[in-house]
């Protein structure tokens, strides 16, 4: 991982502003339910205007002024949006995003794709880049995404009706965008270990955005009680654990200093955490989370972890990561990398 950068929108929404709005509030604490108490929220009335695509390329921005490389020196870039937001409230998949990123960034001799795998988009944008460099097709690349996924959260204040509403879980999200570069130059002490990820399709209808039911808006339904279960999680540990003992080691031999969820929930990673010791026998690793400032990002949710601790001096040079997608679709796994300076 040779540069990082992420953009997060200025507006703070707390979860009493969020409730005050609804029609229906429901009578529990999301805090208590989630560890969330504000997340960033794109401002409407910014001009030029805050959106999925203006957010991805602050990111990407952001990853290359702090990169040896050039956006001329970048052989790919992928963007892994849920959202795609551009021109304030249009919502268009064509022209892509790879290619307007590409174009504005520089990139100019870049190939250019888009991914979609819901909230591990860039953890699936990184999976295909990596296995790229491995192969030799290319050198370096950026994976980005930018989530203005807010307007469910939206949908939700004015639809939900009661405490188990399918919707609640859209007032857990926050926008905010990520980009990352990665290179062919890796060693012992700065690399990309290993990166696999399954899609259980069991699992498919579980969480769906789609328009709403109600009216013209963009919704999301999340079936939370099927969702989040201790099978359900066991998808992770049960890989890794075949993965490693493939390998001829077990998770104490791989000593990872951090680990890092997909930001959805304090106590349901708390929970996770719980059953993997159980499975891997090992306590794990340290957790590093934003949750309580920044909510679920969606897609970009790890590399926003990453890069706020980064920044904040918290993650040392040579520390090895675990970082776990929960992701529609169903979609577990894991990628381990080992970071030098970033």
């Amino acid at each position: 991982m040779e540069s990082i950068g992420s953009y997060l929108p200025a507006r703070i929404v707390t979860n009493e502003e969020l409730l005050a709005g609804m029609t229906h509030p429901p009578h529990l604490d999301i805090k208590a339910v989630t560890g969330i108490e504000r997340r960033r929220v794109y401002d409407r009335d910014a001009q030029p205007p805050e959106d999925s695509l203006s957010m991805a390329l602050d990111a990407a921005r952001t990853a290359l002024n702090r990169s040896s490389f050039d956006a001329a020196d970048l052989d790919v870039v992928i963007n892994c949006s849920i959202t795609r937001f551009r021109d304030g409230d249009t919502l268009c998949f064509e022209p892509s995003f790879g290619l307007t990123i590409k174009n504005e960034l520089g990139a100019e001799r870049a190939i250019h794709f888009d991914i979609s795998n819901a909230c591990a988009g860039m953890l699936t944008g990184v999976l295909v880049l990596d296995a790229m460099i491995r192969s030799g097709a290319v050198r370096r690349g950026m994976v980005v995404s930018g989530e203005r996924i807010t307007p469910i959260a939206e949908t939700a204040v004015i639809e939900i009706a009661d405490r188990y509403d399918p919707q609640f879980a859209s007032l857990t999200v926050g926008d905010a965008a990520a980009a990352v570069i990665l290179d062919d130059g890796g060693t012992e002490g700065d690399r990309l270990e290993y990166i696999e990820l399954m899609t259980c399709s069991k699992y498919s209808e579980l969480c769906i955005g789609q328009a709403s039911e109600k009216g013209p808006r963009i919704a999301l339904y999340t079936d939370n009680r099927a969702m989040h279960n201790a099978d359900r999680y066991r998808l992770w540990t049960m890989r890794q654990r075949d993965f490693l003992a493939e390998r001829g080691t077990t998770f104490v031999d791989e000593e990872f200093d951090f680990i890092v969820h997909h930001q959805f929930s304090k106590p349901a990673a708390d929970v996770i955490n719980v059953l993997a010791a159980e499975e891997f026998d090992a306590a794990l690793p340290p957790g590093l989370d934003v949750l309580e400032d920044y909510g679920n990002t969606a897609s970009t949710s790890h590399f926003v972890v990453l890069d706020h601790f980064l920044q904040r001096g918290v993650i040392p040079p040579g520390s090895k990561l675990l970082l776990v997608p929960a992701a529609s679709g169903v979609v577990a796994g894991y990628l381990a990398l080992t970071l030098g300076k970033v």
